[in-house]
């Protein structure tokens, strides 16, 4: 190597070779920080996974529906075919069913929710028990709908009850009584808002014929992570109670009351059919088993995921993946928050940061999220950030003091770190004002880096 070489080989950086220098090194250091995402996500679904074999056999989120009362008739129909070249009509006698829905509907369920455990996750499990009336009667204006009550066969009348997951039926058999008396029930044959799911109990409606007819029931069923109800009623009247301190109401309805504290929840909806949109008749023709959904009443069925139905999740209070996924994305002010530091040491303060010890130190920075994901899954999140937080402020401090030569120097960067992360943690904590805070904060630190570094000679050229 020539003297001239090794002059240049000597020549130190610029300022502005080093900021860019740092900023390659934080730029290349994200690709780590983004497999700890992807390792948060993994965990994540492994996690569901988890939950998914705890509920097992237990019973799957539920929606309930109905009753409703669904009376069989025979209409007459028509068809055209073709017989020796000759269009023939032939008259038809078809089978189709009316359904009603209740005039009012008048019922409560009590939740008592249940945590279990598999190894390191969790799963929310719930017991209920459900009761109400109902009250049917034919409308006045049925000839509308194409029916006349001559045309019912009221002797085949099913009372339908909708229970998204039948194997939630356990413990005592549920209990149904049309005008005070009993009626035995059937499986199957539930609302199309459940897919059918749910118990049917068949019965003699020929008093319609005269007036109302009120029912009234009880069942317990299992569930898991929610409970929701498709109000189909003229008067749909709903109340759920329940120890569990966290609710989330969603759906197309929310409760018109509701009280909401440590010790549970009470919450009530009430829903009209005007708001539903719908007729409390229906009519359909019976194919292959299934019903068809006529042209009158309610045409189409109602999407019982949608604008249509009352829920409440039994959500945990805190979600440790998402906690733990939000807390990554501010990683990159982290390095750059800390490589800044240690910029400002070198090419203010005269110490000299190789490329290795920017490295280590951003890898340190990196291990936070790791252990914060690990340690979530154990101690919690608020646990596992103060353990996290802890080990890696001290390491970085006390390597940053034999780097810098100086335990003076290693405090600044230990004070920088944990005022980062109790930054971080209030911004975690106050999610809807996680913006505001951390533009702000950004703003101080541009502010005080252009301060500290006004007079400084970024290309080294600058003339004395």
């Amino acid at each position: 190597m020539t003297a001239d070489a090794i002059s240049a080989a000597k020549t130190p950086r610029t300022p502005g070779m080093k900021l860019l220098f740092a900023v390659i090194l934080a730029a290349i250091l994200t690709v780590p920080l983004f497999a700890v995402y992807l390792l948060s996500w993994d965990r994540q679904e492994q996690a569901n996974t988890a939950r998914s074999a705890i509920v097992s056999g237990w019973g799957a989120p539920q929606r309930l529906a109905g009753p409703v009362l669904v009376i069989p008739y025979q209409a007459q129909s028509s068809e055209t075919v073709t017989e020796n070249g000759r269009q023939v009509t032939r008259a038809l006698i078809v089978e189709r069913e009316l359904t009603l829905a209740p005039d009012v509907a008048d019922l409560t369920a009590a939740i008592t929710p249940e945590r279990r455990r598999k190894s390191i996750y969790e799963a929310v499990i719930y017991s209920a028990q459900a009761s109400g009336s109902a009250r049917f009667a034919l409308p006045t204006d049925l000839a509308r709908f194409g029916v006349t009550p001559e045309q019912l066969q009221y002797n085949r009348a099913e009372l339908r009850f909708g229970l998204s997951d039948p194997r939630g039926l356990v413990g005592a058999p549920p209990s149904v009584t049309v005008a005070g008396r009993p009626v035995a029930l059937r499986p199957g044959r539930g609302p199309s808002e459940t897919n059918g799911s749910g118990f049917v109990a068949p019965l003699d409606a020929s008093a319609l014929i005269t007036g109302a007819i009120p029912a009234r029931f009880s069942f317990a069923f299992r569930g898991n992570g929610w409970l929701s109800l498709v109000p189909q009623a003229g008067d749909t009247r709903w109340r759920v109670t329940s120890p569990w301190p966290s609710p989330s109401f969603v759906g197309g309805f929310l409760p018109t009351e509701r009280r909401v504290s440590d010790k549970g929840f009470d919450a009530s909806w009430r829903v009209g059919n005007l708001a539903l949109g719908r007729a409390l008749v229906s009519t359909g023709q019976v194919a292959g088993g299934a019903v068809e959904a006529g042209s009158r009443g309610l045409e189409a069925a109602v999407d019982p995921a949608g604008d249509f139905e009352a829920r409440v999740d039994l959500v945990s209070p805190v979600d440790l993946y998402s906690q733990v996924d939000r807390s990554i994305k501010y990683g990159f002010l982290f390095i750059g928050f800390t490589f800044g530091a240690f910029l400002l040491f070198d090419v203010i303060g005269g110490v000299r940061v190789a490329t290795p010890e920017y490295l280590l130190v951003g890898v340190g920075l990196i291990l936070f999220f790791i252990m914060l994901l690990a340690f979530s899954e154990v101690i919690g999140f608020a646990a596992a950030y103060l353990v996290a937080a802890g080990a890696v402020i001290g390491l970085l401090a006390a390597y940053s003091a034999a780097v810098l030569g100086s335990w003076r120097r290693g405090g600044i960067v230990a004070g920088l770190l944990a005022g980062l992360y109790a930054v971080l943690y209030v911004l975690l904590s106050l999610e809807a004002f996680s913006l505001v805070i951390g533009s702000v904060l950004l703003f101080v630190a541009l502010a005080g880096v252009m301060y500290v570094t006004r007079r400084l000679d970024w290309s080294g050229v600058r003339a004395g």
